[in-house]
């Protein structure tokens, strides 16, 4: 069982669902969820359909919701156009739904009209917002973006919990300072998650942060979030994902450079098997990292180390022992931490912790 947290800003205004007391309950969350299931946002604010994007974002928002509601994929729609005569590969089928190049060859143009078809548009849907031909060569992805990109990869689970708010994750802000306490139950099973985050403005204007929580088993779902510091704007479980999206407002406008808290809590319900490591990833160099892990007395690993992934998925190195305290918990502080992933590892036998 793991966790995977990032946060950005700059987002739209959202008002989640949340008790008087300011903490999303289970009823809350299974609202959210299943107005979520049903296309709409779990709040009162115009959905991303009911925004007409700008003209540059068109085309590919456009596919990428014509895609998403005939539940194709990029391998089955190339396939298809392939079976038309038309060779486009998956990778430019991606690159054109992320808005990173656009066809202007006729043959490209041919690609999308046989598109509109495949993905039942009426004629000229997609190729009547193509803008104008672009220079030569492919479109940088938005700075937050390509940053996530290089340690998430392509079509992470986070980006698919944000969607169309990916492309501009975490431009406004960065995170300075992040502090993880992680809590397991007497089954070894994650029980609560609390993180105080500091964050520091890029811009002028920041006023909220994103986050985005990834548990490793459906049944841990978040049952009670409270927020200390800041105030919640949005909490929307997507059960499908195993994940938490939360936007926590900071209550005022940063100005440049300027700083500010963020802290929030989640209860977890118990998983089917006892969590084996917690893990946190970082697009972009902190100036700290701690991380707390509180283990109950009855189910004390066998053994603790720390490791670092340069990327989600990829083989931990860098890894070790670290040993635990008369409090049951054991700790990792490391400074200055490049891009990647941070995670302690435990063992409640005397195996060896894989990573996967």
């Amino acid at each position: 069982m793991s966790s995977r947290m990032e946060a950005g800003v700059g987002l739209p205004d959202a008002e989640g669902a949340r008790s008087a007391s300011g903490a999303t309950n289970a009823r809350d969350l299974r609202k959210a969820l299943k107005a979520g299931a049903a296309g709409a946002p779990p709040h009162d604010e115009p959905s991303a359909a009911e925004t007409p994007p700008p003209a540059s974002d068109a085309f590919p928002a456009a596919l990428r919701e014509a895609l998403g509601r005939r539940g194709l994929s990029l391998e089955r729609v190339s396939e298809r156009l392939r079976a038309r005569g038309i060779g486009v590969s998956q990778a430019t089928l991606s690159s054109w739904q992320r808005g990173r190049s656009q066809p202007e060859r006729a043959r490209s143009l041919r690609a999308v009209e046989v598109l509109e078809e495949i993905l039942d548009l009426p004629g000229g849907a997609l190729r009547s917002l193509l803008g104008p031909r672009r220079p030569r060569g492919r479109v940088a992805p938005a700075r937050g973006e390509g940053a996530a990109l290089q340690v998430l990869g392509e079509d992470s689970v986070v980006e698919k919990a944000l969607g169309e708010r990916f492309r501009h994750f975490n431009q406004e802000t960065g995170s300075l300072l992040i502090h993880d306490v992680v809590t397991l139950g007497a089954g070894g099973t994650l029980s609560n998650l609390t993180t105080t985050n500091v964050l520091r403005a890029n811009r002028a204007g920041a006023d909220r942060a994103l986050f985005v929580l990834s548990f490793d088993d459906e049944q841990a779902e978040p049952l009670d979030i409270r927020v200390t510091s800041g105030r919640l704007g949005e909490a929307t479980y997507l059960k499908g994902l195993k994940s938490l999206v939360l936007e926590i407002h900071f209550g005022r406008e940063l100005a440049k450079l300027d700083t500010t808290v963020v802290s929030y809590a989640v209860d977890v319900s118990p998983s089917r098997e006892p969590a084996t490591h917690y893990e946190r990833w970082s697009r972009a160099n902190l100036h700290e990292y701690l991380q707390q892990v509180f283990f109950h007395p009855d189910a004390l690993p066998s053994g603790c180390r720390r490791y670092f992934r340069d990327q989600v998925g990829s083989p931990p190195r860098a890894q070790r022992r670290i040993s635990m305290n008369d409090s049951h918990s054991t700790h990792v502080l490391a400074s200055r931490c490049k891009p990647g992933v941070h995670g302690v590892a435990w063992d409640f036998d005397t195996g060896e912790y894989t990573g996967e």
